[in-house]
């Protein structure tokens, strides 16, 4: 099923509680590795995991704006199952607008919009920003809150004014602050909430989010898929301290080194490769990552004898989830209409 058809058909019980922040695999001299990407995009495929492209995960501002177009034509022939996002950041409007209009012409899914990087502009410069891409774009957008790497929030009265846009789908909250995003879901209640905290999710389960934008579920395409299904029903015994630790482990020094220094070791990708300013001899050698991966999936096996299904896992959203919106071009605010 290719893209297109994907966003026409797309409807609310498959629109993925786990989006993977996916990596861009590198060879040794810096290049993309395609065969390595193709790999894991296909492995997120089948855990039935969105797939979001060139965020900070994918060290997309690394790349050049080449590169990056590769990389979405790339995987979009890939014609999976799953959702495809594409994330736009930067501080250039003009790019950005320009970016948005490249991608229109491909069979995406949706968009993430960084916050500006640097500048730190205020609630009525955020709005306007935001208001403009929105604008630009033909699909669904996710708005993106990360104060720690943009060096400002996104102001509740600017979601406020933005919430209503057609094409304002989503937020995925990444302050680590439980406060800011409750703030967020009483004073926005018209927008989906995504955590973009992985250790979070249990915490969460109350409040309102629709599920995960997920570093971990690159190494874990699958079991991250089950944890983010159990916080969301609730059935939070066995998480603790488990994946708090993980997470942890996965997170010691900045993303993603201990994601691609993992998945390069388990032979996931060809090579830990990363584009500076991040580099490989940030971590630690005794980094532990292979005793929390054995735990994993150890804890991954339990969790299938207890279903009986090692393929799949019956994902019954907690009641407060009931009202979360469809991620599609037809049923998502009409927005391709």
């Amino acid at each position: 099923m290719n893209q297109i058809t994907y966003c026409k058909t797309l409807q609310k019980s498959e629109s993925p509680i786990v989006w993977t922040a996916l990596i861009t695999p590198l060879l040794s001299n810096g290049a993309i590795d395609y065969v390595s990407l193709q790999a894991i995009a296909e492995q997120q495929n089948v855990a039935n995991n969105g797939i979001l492209l060139l965020g900070s995960t994918g060290e997309g501002l690394a790349l050049t704006s080449e590169e990056q177009l590769a990389i979405v034509e790339f995987v979009v022939a890939l014609s999976l199952d799953v959702p495809l996002m594409v994330a736009v950041g930067g501080h250039n409007l003009a790019a950005q607008l320009a970016w948005i209009g490249q991608c229109n012409q491909l069979p995406i899914s949706a968009y993430l919009l960084g916050s500006p990087i640097y500048a730190k502009p205020g609630p009525i410069g955020q709005t306007a920003w935001y208001q403009a891409l929105l604008d630009a774009a033909d699909f669904p957008c996710m708005l993106y809150n990360v104060p720690s790497r943009s060096g400002v929030e996104i102001a509740i009265s600017a979601l406020q004014a933005l919430q209503h846009h057609k094409n304002c789908w989503a937020l995925k909250e990444a302050s680590g602050d439980l406060n800011k995003l409750l703030a967020y879901r009483q004073h926005c209640p018209d927008i989906e909430l995504f955590s973009g905290e992985d250790a979070m999710m249990p915490y969460l389960a109350n409040a309102g989010v629709r599920g995960l934008v997920s570093v971990c579920a690159n190494v874990w395409p699958q079991e991250t898929q089950r944890y983010v299904a159990l916080a969301l029903s609730q059935q939070c015994d066995g998480l603790f301290p488990l994946w708090h630790n993980a997470i942890a482990a996965l997170f010691q020094v900045t993303s993603p080194i201990p994601v691609k220094v993992l998945m390069a070791e388990l032979a996931a990708i060809s090579t830990a490769t990363l584009r500076l300013p991040l580099c490989q001899e940030e971590l630690a050698s005794d980094h532990n990552l292979h005793t929390i991966h054995q735990q994993i999936q150890q804890w991954f096996a339990e969790q299938a004898l207890k279903s009986n299904d090692k393929a799949s896992f019956a994902f019954e959203p907690a009641l407060n989830n009931t009202q979360s919106a469809p991620l599609s071009t037809s049923n998502l605010r009409e927005v391709n209409q």
